[in-house]
């Protein structure tokens, strides 16, 4: 196995807690704001934010199209937390367009406002458990319509709130938050 070269997109969103968290699980991260920057990234974390505003900058920075055709070519593992989970899956009624990297429905805020904000307890799944841990919803977004090839990672109440497919992880939640670093480990492994 080649060696894992791990970053966090340093647009905007919870960056330096996704830093310390890939840290803790044992990589030396940097932060990518440039295409050029993702040349030897093996594996990158798209942190939550507002969505259409990172949509927006991945635009401006010229990375809307560098990222999901590194991930396409499987150059590129990612991983997405709330907004970055959002662009990572398909929703075709709601803005911002999406990388449709995940075989999943995202919708945007259907926890609710942020007044709606909880810390909450989920049950991990696969390798990952067995179980619990806190996940913290912030103005979070729901999976739907999970196709043939999602697994499930970790669920609350019945629903899916971590999924992966291949090299590509999403989370409605922020694990960044706490100080379980289980997914980015196992982020890290794929």
């Amino acid at each position: 196995m080649s060696a894992v070269h791990a970053a966090v997109l340093a647009l905007q969103g919870s960056v330096e807690p996704h830093l310390r968290s890939l840290h803790a699980a044992g990589a030396e991260p940097v932060e990518v704001r440039k295409p050029d920057q993702l040349e030897d990234i093996s594996h990158l974390i798209i942190p939550g934010g507002e969505s259409t505003t990172l949509h927006h900058l991945l635009k401006l920075h010229g990375l809307d199209e560098k990222i999901p055709d590194r991930v396409r070519e499987g150059s590129l593992a990612l991983m997405g937390t709330c907004a970055g989970a959002i662009l990572m899956g398909k929703n075709p009624q709601q803005a911002p367009p999406r990388f449709e990297l995940l075989d999943v429905e995202v919708d945007r805020n259907a926890y609710g406002r942020q007044v709606h904000s909880f810390v909450g307890e989920i049950e991990w799944e696969s390798g990952l458990g067995p179980g619990t841990g806190e996940g913290v919803f912030i103005r979070a977004p729901k999976f739907s319509n999970l196709g043939d090839g999602v697994n499930i990672l970790a669920h609350r109440e019945g629903e899916a709130v971590a999924v992966q497919q291949d090299r590509c992880i999403a989370c409605c939640f922020h694990p960044e938050l706490t100080n379980d670093p289980r997914l980015h480990r196992w982020f890290l492994g794929l």
